[in-house]
């Protein structure tokens, strides 16, 4: 099945100015015509190339506050990092609140599930056969990232369910028992992302399964119909129903730290995210126990449909969590269950696969022989990696011409030099 993105290029905007290809970490992108192209095998929807580009050519693409079906029962998602966009919000219910004076019928915090989830993660590692560190599935950028380049890191992508998705289950299952007489298609739950990669994850199928999330609207746009709700109340009604641990998901180390192990690595930034991916994947952390990855930069509140700056949306949500309890939401006690009893239908069905979109071709000898073709080619490319090109680096760049996607005179060393030939040649002649 062809995998949905929500990173979209307006053509007619794009320069051509080799921004995003340079940024871009899965080498996605090239320059063909003028313009940017982007490859949807490679495509992990981690916004850098929206971050980057100058001229606002790439966009997200997300579902519209005009789109919603508003008969429906709306159940609004917010995610902790929203709360993070507030000035001077001591009180999480004036932002749960405003939003059901927006229009919502409800809302359930991805801030709860995030606690949940917390609660059995803890459970999980406390499994005797699961293979260390154990990876979170969290960010679904790191989730693909690792789908795509990082084969032998697969099995160690944790299978639970992340707080989005059981956050969509829960508030389903909560309004058909307050509100038996709704059907399903009655019901629409509406996921408020910090970034491009969750509309990704909810638009395509997860293991086979539609998402029990229905819509995914941008943070930054409902920030701003948020801030006028919130500016003309005055006594919100207690609502709010997450406690620290949950708020602590929208920045780095949130997750880590209250797994109460000492043995996890808490990591942000794409970059920084790749490198450590490929040190563990060497084995350079083998007393590691659990890892969080996330794409941008100080977790969730770095996303590119947020509002704030990340750093000051920590410090925000600091200040939020001072007047909150350690969490709201614990398991229940059952003497009956194992300590690393973790309920089945919280889990994929299946472990993270790897798809290999690096293949040169499916003939094992003839991918051997584009190798060395690449290798030949190379050889005689300057190593700028300069970008003039279209390509990210010399070495996509004689991949692109084995792949017959380009050719050596577009590259403008070599350009040159063949210019100073014919030069030469004529002066020679004359």
């Amino acid at each position: 099945m062809e995998y949905t993105h929500s990173v979209s290029l307006d053509r007619d905007k794009c320069k051509g100015c080799t921004n995003c290809l340079k940024r871009c970490p899965t080498e996605a992108i090239r320059i063909r015509d003028g313009h940017a192209v982007i490859d949807s095998r490679h495509c992990i929807d981690c916004g850098e190339c929206i971050r980057v580009c100058p001229y606002k050519a790439k966009t997200a693409i997300f579902d519209r506050w005009e789109e919603l079906d508003h008969d429906k029962f709306l159940i609004a998602l917010p995610a902790p990092s929203f709360f993070g966009q507030f000035a001077k919000l001591y009180d999480a219910d004036y932002l749960v609140s405003a939003l059901i004076d927006m229009g919502f019928s409800d809302v359930f915090e991805v801030a709860k599930a995030a606690e949940i989830v917390t609660e059995y993660t803890r459970r999980y590692m406390k499994r005797a056969g699961v293979l260390r560190p154990v990876i979170s599935s969290a960010c679904p950028v790191i989730v693909r990232l690792i789908s795509l380049r990082f084969p032998f890191l697969c099995d160690n992508v944790m299978t639970m369910m992340p707080p989005i998705e059981l956050a969509g289950k829960m508030a389903r299952e909560r309004t058909k028992q307050q509100h038996p007489e709704l059907s399903d298609e009655d019901i629409k739950t509406v996921f408020i992302s910090p970034c491009p990669a969750k509309v990704s994850w909810v638009k395509n199928t997860v293991e086979g399964e539609k998402s029990p999330v229905d819509y995914v609207v941008s943070m930054s746009d409902m920030y701003f119909r948020a801030l006028g709700v919130m500016g003309e109340q005055r006594n919100p009604q207690r609502t709010s129903e997450t406690g620290m641990i949950g708020m602590s998901w929208a920045s780095t180390g949130g997750e880590s730290s209250a797994l109460m192990n000492d043995r996890y690595l808490a990591a942000d930034g794409i970059e920084n995210v790749i490198r450590v991916l490929d040190e563990i994947e060497t084995g350079h952390f083998p007393n590691l126990e659990f890892v969080e990855l996330n794409a941008c930069n100080g977790g969730c509140v770095g996303g590119v449909m947020t509002v704030e700056n990340p750093y000051i949306a920590r410090v925000r949500l600091q200040t939020l969590r001072r007047y909150l309890p350690v969490s709201r939401n614990r398991l229940p006690i059952d003497s009956a269950m194992k300590a690393d009893e973790v309920p089945d239908e919280l889990f994929t069905v299946e472990p993270l696969q790897y798809r290999n979109t690096q293949m040169l071709d499916e003939d094992r000898g003839e991918s051997i022989r584009k190798m060395q073709q690449i290798e030949q080619i190379l050889e005689g490319l300057p190593a700028l990696d300069c970008g003039s090109c279209g390509a990210p680096s010399c070495r996509a760049f004689a991949e692109d011409i084995v792949k017959g996607e380009a050719n050596e005179m577009q590259c403008i060393v070599r350009m040159r030099e063949h210019l100073q030939k014919l030069l030469d040649k004529e002066g020679e002649d004359k």
